[in-house]
């Protein structure tokens, strides 16, 4: 059976039991699982939240460093009255690969950390005892993984990741586990897409079921009143002066799905809907037919303890962190996240660009210095064979189920298909044409593509510019190239790049930017990793940002500070937050706050 993307919602028709807590949970250093059985149940065993990364648990280095493979199981019991009903399990997350098992036997293997997957198990179900859940999980990198990396095996047998990206390889089943009960007759899919026709509005729908009934669609203002209807599992729905969707100013219609039988509703799935249009023309992002000025982050999905676990109450701080400081976007740097935070940015009005987990697609340990050097010696990662005849297959699969994920969000405008990848040598053209292609056929509303430029993608450098439909730059001069008291020359640099952008015509976005900075450090006259310096190198970015016409969002790295793998350029962590990683300001949160709060979402419009 298909993979079932549809949010898991209980309605008179449908009911969620959530299956999060301690489950069993044990390490198999060995690989040998299997073999000892673990399939069927676990024996040696420890307690584990799910949702949540393993790592920051543990008080010694091998169980937090812990690269291979592991174990997970829990237990639940079926109703009676299931046995009519499609019953499925959904994993919303398990890093990165996972092979699950039903009371023995195994049932379904998917690869990719960050989008879910279901799997029906009617057919496996006890209706007397318990029913087992056992999941193997995989969390080591390679050149076919995304994210992308290495493992190393050390002298004492044990297993490392080394990662090719710059932030941490948390590690387990980091979002929810539910069970989703459905009619045999059931709304599988819905595809939305929204155009405007002076104060009105008609959006295009495509419903997939998996039976003959009759469809019927109901829409909903805010305060419940009802708008229009339509029939049919195609078609059109018109909404006579519509309520736009707007950033920072949302609206959100009910649309509620109904599968029929004369009186008799068989299903029913409900969503709320921001009507909204995103376009681009020229230099500028349109949304709404009306310039937009994006301001907001580069983010991790991670906090304290729970590393990069589901957690509800660090995304409603994140969220009132964003509206504080004036921001009305953010790039969910750099993987898909959890599916309320889609929700949420929907409620709020953020303006999201939606990442797929492709990063680290440069061969580099050391990716924050090597991205910056246009001049190292490294095998390119695209001329590798297995990358064009494996990797690109498993970044298909990921575009495909997170696009299928979050296609009817309003929040999102925007599609990122790679992070900071090496785009130095034509090679790797066929593969970003098979991505972008594929991007474009599986968007119905034809939002803009793009891909993070790191410092070496210069413009006339750059081999897959020409496909992106926005420009987004990760640049960091004043920081890993020409900092301190150079800090003059490196924004000369970028005013002399910029310049080159501008004559090609396209909006500019700088998805990364930033200074590291340890919190509470102050120097008078500045110096790198003080608070001070953070401001100065971003007051100095902005006057250049300012300055050019191509220039219509900046998102600065990052959001707040987050942990990585350790080495020399690090202090526990990435420290380039704007809050701390605890969610408190530093002295540039609040330089921002003055900034953004005064710059207009349309800023620039005019130029």
């Amino acid at each position: 059976m298909a993979n079932k993307m549809l949010y898991p919602k209980s309605s008179i028709r449908r009911s969620v039991i959530d299956l999060s807590g301690m489950w069993k949970f044990s390490f198999d250093y060995e690989s040998k699982g299997e073999e000892l059985g673990f399939t069927k149940g676990l024996n040696n065993y420890i307690e584990m939240p799910v949702p949540a990364s393993f790592n920051d648990f543990f008080t010694d280095k091998d169980s937090r460093e812990y690269c291979g493979d592991c174990w997970y199981e829990t237990e639940f019991y079926a109703d009676e009255s299931w046995k009519n009903k499609d019953v499925d399990i959904r994993f919303f997350g398990a890093v990165h690969k996972a092979t699950v098992y039903i009371n023995g036997e195994k049932v379904c293997y998917h690869n990719g950390g960050f989008t879910p997957f279901t799997v029906n198990v009617n057919k496996y179900l006890n209706y007397d005892k318990p029913n087992k859940i056992v999941c193997k999980l995989n969390n080591e990198l390679d050149q076919t993984t995304l994210p992308v990396g290495e493992t190393k095996v050390l002298s004492n047998g044990k297993k490392m990741a080394k990662p090719y990206f710059d932030f941490y390889n948390y590690s387990g089943m980091i979002r929810p586990v539910k069970l989703v009960i459905t009619p045999r007759e059931s709304i599988l899919d819905i595809t939305l897409a929204h155009s405007l026709d002076g104060n009105d509005s008609i959006t295009k729908y495509v419903v997939e079921t998996n039976g003959k009934n009759d469809l019927v669609v109901e829409v909903y203002d805010e305060e419940g009143k009802f708008v229009t209807s339509a029939n049919g599992e195609f078609g059109e729905i018109k909404i006579n002066n519509v309520n736009l969707w707007k950033p920072l100013n949302a609206y959100l219609y009910k649309f509620v799905f109904k599968i029929v039988n004369k009186e008799e509703v068989i299903d029913v799935y409900d969503m709320e809907v921001g009507i909204r249009t995103v376009d681009v023309k020229g230099n500028r992002i349109l949304i709404n037919n009306e310039p937009v000025y994006l301001k907001g982050f580069g983010k991790h999905e991670e906090c304290e303890i729970n590393g990069r676990g589901f957690n509800l109450a660090v995304i409603k701080r994140d969220f009132e962190c964003m509206k504080w400081i004036g921001a009305n976007s953010f790039r969910t740097s750099h993987y898909p996240y959890s599916e309320e935070i889609y929700q949420l940015a929907d409620k709020e009005g953020f303006m999201v660009i939606d990442e797929v987990a492709a990063v680290g697609m440069m061969k580099s340990l050391m990716n924050a210095l090597d991205a910056a050097n246009s001049n190292r010696k490294t095998e390119g990662y695209f001329e590798q064979k297995i990358v064009h005849e494996v990797t690109l297959k498993n970044h298909l699969e990921a575009i495909e189920e997170y696009m299928t994920r979050d296609k009817n969000h309003a929040c999102v405008i925007m599609w990122s298909l790679l992070n900071e990848p090496d785009t130095l040598n034509e090679v790797a053209v066929p593969y970003f044409e098979a991505l972008f292609n594929r991007c474009r056929e599986l968007d119905m509303q034809k939002r803009p593509r793009t891909f993070a430029h790191l410092m070496s993608s210069l413009p006339g450098v750059c081999k897959c510019t020409h496909l992106c439909d926005v420009v987004m730059l990760n640049r960091y001069y004043g920081w890993y190239v020409r900092g301190g008291y150079e800090l003059s020359e490196a924004i000369n640099m970028l005013d002399d790049e910029l310049n080159k952008w501008d004559e090609i015509g396209k909006p500019v976005v700088f998805s990364e930017y930033g200074a590291d900075t340890m919190g509470g450090i102050h120097k008078l006259p500045s110096v790198m990793w003080s608070e001070e310096y953070q401001v100065e190198y971003l007051d100095a970015n902005h006057e250049i940002f300012d300055k050019h016409d191509c220039v219509v969002g900046e998102q600065p790295w990052n959001f707040a500070d987050f942990q990585t793998t350790e080495g020399i350029i690090r202090g526990d962590g990435n420290k380039k937050g704007i809050f701390t990683r605890n969610r408190q300001p530093k002295y540039a949160a609040h330089y921002f706050r003055n900034r953004w709060t005064k710059l207009p979402l349309n800023y620039k419009s005019n130029k």
